[in-house]
Order: structure tokens, then sequence, then C-alpha cells
């Protein structure tokens, strides 16, 4: 593929220097290191509160290990690293805001709902690959009980879940970005539109979320001139069962079939039926601790030459929620290959 220009198609875009995803780190709390998954992340807590007083700063706590990690594995300091891009579900990031101060490096934060890994993932591979910086930092996280606090109800009520919906994961996912050379590379990104379908259930956000992935996967393939077969896996964050289904038949109506390659981050860090997840995962920290912990080792090994990472969120507050608005889906798409494929 030309490197002379490095937008493509409608919403794409291909960098002018080759980026590499150098280090990686997962921390989650204590159902997430019980489900299938478990044995692969690199720390995992049994207080969800991780020793602090809230939950806030339990997420606060989350990306500040999770960086940590990602950066001792890589054997970085923190003032090599240019910038930070990061996010978290929280009002006004303050999961972020808290947790990484103390690092001292120039942040952006971020909002993407649970698309942010996806979102700081695009964003931190532009700045390298642009030449703005040699080495950049991309995380996010979420933590279920302040999720449910702030969105939903406190623990305490113990309120009734529908089927329908997903529980937002406890865990932060740190990716480390460089010019250097890597075992992954990412070759391009694309960036998703919000996508309003009407739905303002905000305990189906499989369904939400779903219209604005099969828009993207189209636009994705579409600009870059692909089929679903070009990739090992098509890998979307926080869909669940409800909408993975959504998202395969919506596809086929594009006459795109995804079926053979689709896998949900989602479906894949619970046992629903043993855990009681109901649809399966969510959160920002679902989609990036299971890209860490699962699917990079296996692009690092070459087990995997190619795959599609598309996070997904659910544009609500509770302010939106109360008023009666809708629930829009934003999505964005990250290509990560192994770094000897030929692009």
């Amino acid at each position: 593929m030309s490197k002379e220009c490095y937008y493509i198609g409608e919403q794409s875009l291909i960098f002018p220097r080759d980026v590499y995803l150098i280090s990686s780190a997962s921390v989650v709390g204590k159902k997430e290191g019980e489900g299938p998954l478990g044995s692969a992340f690199d720390m995992i807590c049994d207080d969800d509160k991780f020793g602090e007083d809230t939950w806030e700063q339990a997420e606060s706590t989350l990306q500040k290990e999770a960086l940590a990690l990602a950066m001792g594995k890589a054997d970085i300091k923190p003032e090599n690293i240019r910038y930070l891009f990061a996010g978290d579900l929280l009002g006004q990031n303050i999961a972020t805001s808290f947790g990484l101060m103390d690092y001292e490096i120039p942040l952006f934060g971020l909002y993407g709902a649970c698309s942010t890994a996806g979102e700081s993932l695009s964003l931190a591979a532009m700045c390298v690959g642009a030449g703005y910086a040699k080495t950049v930092a991309a995380l996010t996280s979420s933590h279920f009980a302040s999720a449910e606090k702030q969105f939903r109800y406190p623990l305490e009520y113990a309120n009734q879940r529908p089927v329908s919906a997903t529980w937002t994961v406890t865990g932060s996912g740190a990716f480390l970005l460089s010019a250097k050379r890597g075992n992954v590379r990412i070759t391009g990104v694309t960036t998703g539109k919000i996508v309003d379908m009407g739905i303002k259930d905000s305990m189906n956000m499989g369904a939400a979320m779903a219209p604005a992935a099969a828009d993207l996967i189209a636009q994705h393939l579409e600009d870059f001139g692909r089929t679903p077969l070009d990739y090992d896996k098509i890998v979307t964050g926080d869909l669940g069962y409800v909408g993975q289904e959504i998202l395969i038949n919506l596809l086929k109506r594009k006459k795109t079939d995804i079926s053979k390659v689709h896998e949900d981050c989602g479906i894949l860090i619970y046992d629903k039926d043993k855990q009681g997840t109901g649809s399966g995962g969510s959160g920002c920290g679902c989609s990036a601790v299971t890209l860490s912990a699962h699917y990079l080792p296996k692009l690092e090994d070459g087990s995997f030459k190619r795959i599609l990472f598309i996070p997904t969120g659910a544009l609500l507050s509770t302010v939106s929620f109360n008023e009666g608005q809708n629930v829009p889906g934003i999505a964005h798409a990250v290509v990560l290959e192994h770094a000897d494929k030929e692009v």
C-alpha cells in the first residue's frame, strides 16, 4: 500500500512512519481474575477497592498500576514518555487525572465511553506516526462499582438486572507506542461517527453500540479495500451476546458476513452462566485488558498476523438519560499486525 497519501477512504488513516506497540499491561479485579482469561492478566487484586477508601480512588489505582507495569516491561521511565492519551467513564475523567498526575507526563484526557481504548490507541498512533513523539502511552480503565454508582444504582440498592445488561469490567489496560521496533505494529485506524438508532434502554448497551460498530466495520473495509477474511479476527470491545447478534445481522444486510472471524471482548472475559454477568462484559477496561492479555500475545508470537480491534461506546450520562434522550453509540477501529507482516 502506498504511503504517499496518509488518509484513505472516508474515515481512515495510515501513517508516514511505522508505529509499534512495544509494551502493555493489564490489571483487573477479583471477578475478572476468576473468569476464562484469569491466568493471562498481569495483576489480579482480591480487594476491589485496591486498598483505597473509595471506588473512585480504586479506579485511579488501577490506572497507576497498569502504567507502571507497562513501563517496567519496556524498561522505560516516565520522563521518556512524551504524552499520555487516557480516559475513563467517570465525570471529569477523575480516575485518570487523580491516577496519573504523579507521573508528571503531559496528558490528553479523553472520553469515548467504552470506546476509549480505541480512541486513545488511535490518537497515540497518529502522534507517533506523524513524528510528534518517539514514545507515548495510551490507557484507560473502568470499575464495576464506580460505574454502577454513577450511571445506575449504588450497590447497596441491590437492584435486579435484565439479561440484556452487561457487567462493567473492573480493570485497566496500558499500552506503550513507539517508533522503536517491536513485535506488533499499528498500521491504520478508522475513526467512528456517532450513530443514533433511537435506543433508550440504558440496560441494553449492546443494542445501542452494535449499529455504530456495524457502520464502522463496513466503512473500514471499504476504505482499506478489504474483506472480513483479510483479518484473523475482527474484535469488538463491549457488545456482549445481545450486541454480537445484532452486529452480525446488521452487516449481513450490507452483504458483509463477519461471523467466521468475529469475537467480542465482553463475551470472552466472563463465563456468563457461572459468573452471572448477563450479556457479558463492558466498560473502558473490558476491551483494553482483553487486548493486552489475550490478543497481543497472539500477535507477538505470530499466531495472528492481523486483527481489527474495535472498542464500542454508548454515549450517555445520567443527565441525558433522565431527560429522556436516546443512547447513541460510537466505535473506533485500530489495525494491529504482527511486525513481520507486509502491509
